[in-house]
């Protein structure tokens, strides 16, 4: 049926079962656990023991599956295909993208375990000799293997899923977008507002849980430089700077303060790395990255599928699928913010970018770090760096800076960039928390990103003081499970939408139309007068109001006779009308004409300024702008033009029947 009232485009705003629901459960988990420390952390851990305990083979296959499908997709021909229509292009440089999926991702995690992790791999590793050659490989080859490949494709593949349904088919940019290949148009009701809480509740946790260890990473390097005492009154103080400084970020939203912050980030980060090869054994770290990433490479297969199965033992469940259950569950904010600041790449890049160039940087990181750490412990004698990793973790960074010329300022630059990766780790998710409490909107009232980091550091500061940290942490990774069910299932989904997608790229390319009948061709002085005369906004505006406007109509009014349903939208905004044509379960046709500003070639005479810019009539159709304009078509070629496309629309569905 045909509606030619011009009606505004819908936009998301808060949306209360979700905001209010959330808000009440983290409010009730958090008081359970507060009220009943022990028990809740006694509950939670068996929950997780059980889990790992029966679940870890399908931890290690669910992961191995996601990057082997992140990969085909950057790899196959739906790799040219974009996040977001044809004719977009990417919101953000690539060196501001890298900088703020960096930081979000784990930046905050290789500060911490940079030199950690390495050396407990060195000193107790799964199998052989601790302290030996033979260790310290496998010590770079485990950390690797935990840091590299699998955990960003996790994200990515989130990231995936919630861009391509959200910028190139216009559904919401929260995680109830990815149950969309499995239950349609009801995300839109309950089963999508309990999937969004659920990443909320996820969200909220997993960096509360991270802020409330991290401050004791900061507190110990304030203690290291400057003598400020180990105590909980400190720690609570640093969260409530830390939150501050996240929450002014997150105010000033996400082209000034995230995006500023992550920058100068990862431009320390850079500074230190460097610092550390100039002034530690140069060659020698060169010479270990290229071997342990061939390393990493060639018993990829063999480490992502063993379970230890013939040799049982503890470590497996303490570690890798530990790390696996943490990436999972991360991956909700993390893969939403990549998501957000992604649009407008296409498929192949945004594998590139996020899987295989932060992995590349991740593994840099850790050589510099672990290799040098285990070279002083070996050859060094640095005996009590090893034994501060094994007593207290969070002062291993800063034993090690201690071997180093100017150590105190290295020390110094390494708390600047421990407390920016948890602003930006805090400030990110407030706004990712945000968006899955406003429907995707991501132009929202400054309170409610206000609110939502605020939210973070108090439930921070609360369960330190109650000593519920550990059982929230807990209880976040178990949610690990249930997620990589979903993610596995809508991976699917998205093939066989990426097929369809691609499918009618190859449709239209190939659509043999109608001959043509009463088409009238444009007279041949017309065709010239297009092409040198450019045309103002208010002509193009003219031009859409009695000419395809109409002719939109006169084809609704001809689909209704027919019995096919059909609604005419025009942005009250803009003036841009758009057809829809309602195929029920099959896909929609769109039919939309926008105006596109180009400035004037330089062969036209130049006048003032705002004189210089002349507009298109351009067709836009689901999958993005065709790039060719109609201005000056009469109403009958406007009909002609749009029965084309529906044509060509229709052929499409033919072939994917």
């Amino acid at each position: 049926m045909s509606d030619q009232t011009p009606q505004r485009l819908p936009r998301y705003s808060l949306n209360p079962p979700v905001f209010w629901g959330a808000s009440l459960l983290i409010l009730c988990l958090v008081g359970y656990t507060i009220a009943f420390p022990k028990s809740a952390g006694t509950q939670f851990g068996l929950l997780q023991a059980s889990i790992m305990t029966n679940a870890s083979w399908f931890y290690v296959a669910a992961v191995a599956l996601i990057l082997l499908c992140v990969a085909y997709l950057g790899l196959s021909r739906y790799g040219d295909i974009k996040l977001g229509p044809d004719h977009s292009e990417p919101d953000y440089s690539f060196g501001s993208w890298f900088a703020m999926l960096f930081s979000a991702g784990m930046g905050i995690g290789l500060m911490f375990f940079g030199v950690g992790e390495p050396v407990m791999h060195f000193l107790s590793p799964p199998v052989g000799e601790a302290g030996t050659i033979g260790a310290a490989k496998e010590a770079l080859n485990i950390t690797f293997f935990h840091w590299g490949l699998h955990a960003w494709a996790i994200y990515a593949i989130v990231a995936l899923i919630l861009a391509f349904f959200g910028y190139r088919h216009g559904l919401p940019l929260t995680l109830r977008s990815a149950l969309y290949p499995l239950i349609g148009d009801r995300i839109h009701g309950w089963a999508g507002h309990a999937i969004d809480i659920f990443a909320i509740l996820g969200t909220v946790f997993g960096v509360a849980t991270a802020l409330g260890y991290g401050v004791l990473q900061v507190n110990s390097g304030l203690n290291y430089l400057f003598d400020v005492e180990v105590s909980t009154q400190v720690q609570v103080v640093l969260i409530i700077v830390i939150t501050a400084l996240a929450t002014l970020s997150v105010a000033s939203g996400l082209d000034k303060g995230i995006r500023i912050l992550s920058e100068a980030n990862l431009g320390l980060g850079l500074l230190l790395m460097a610092l550390i090869i100039i002034l530690g054994p140069t060659v020698l770290l060169l010479q270990m990255f290229i071997q342990n990433t061939g390393s990493y490479l060639s018993d990829i297969v063999n480490k992502t599928f063993n379970l230890y199965a013939y040799e049982p033992n503890d470590w497996l469940g303490g570690w890798t699928l530990f790390y696996w259950a943490w990436w999972l569950s991360w991956s909700p904010f993390v893969g939403m913010f990549i998501a957000r600041i992604s649009r407008g790449r296409t498929i192949r890049e945004f594998v590139l970018g996020v899987l295989f160039v932060p992995t590349a940087l991740t593994f840099l990181w850790m050589t510099v770090f672990g290799n040098t750490s285990i070279d002083m412990i070996m050859h060094g004698g640095a005996t009590e760096l090893a034994e501060v990793v094994q007593s207290d973790v969070s002062l291993a960074l800063f034993k090690f800076l201690e071997h180093f010329p100017l150590s105190s300022v290295l020390s110094f630059l390494a708390i600047i960039m421990v407390v920016i990766f948890f602003v930006t780790s805090s400030d990110s998710s407030a706004m990712v928390i945000d968006m899955l409490a406003s429907g995707g909107d991501s132009k929202t009232p400054v309170w409610q990103r206000v609110f939502w980091s605020s939210m973070i550091g108090v439930v921070a500061m609360v369960l330190m003081l109650a000593g519920g940290l550990k059982a929230l942490q807990t209880a976040t990774i178990a949610t690990a499970l249930p997620f990589s069910m979903i993610l596995l299932v809508s991976a699917y989904g998205l093939m066989r939408a990426l097929a369809v997608d691609a499918a009618k790229k190859e449709s239209l390319a190939q659509t043999t139309l109608t001959p043509k009948v009463g088409h009238k061709p444009i007279p041949w002085q017309a065709r010239l007068n297009n092409l040198v005369h450019f045309p103002r906004r208010k002509d193009v505006k003219k031009f859409l109001e009695e000419i395809v406007i109409p002719a939109m109509e006169s084809v609704a009014g001809e689909l209704e006779k027919q019995g096919v349903e059909s609604t005419i939208s025009v942005d009250e905004k803009r003036g841009v009308p758009t057809l829809n044509v309602l195929h029920g379960d099959e896909h929609d046709f769109r039919y939309k004409v926008s105006l596109r500003s180009f400035i004037q070639p330089s062969f036209m005479v130049e006048e003032d300024e705002d004189e210089r810019k002349y507009f298109r009539a351009e067709v836009f159709l689901q999958e993005g702008g065709q790039d060719y304009d109609i201005m000056g078509y009469t109403r009958e070629q406007v009909i002609g033009d749009i029965i084309d496309q529906y044509e060509k629309h229709m052929h499409f569905l033919h072939m994917v029947r």
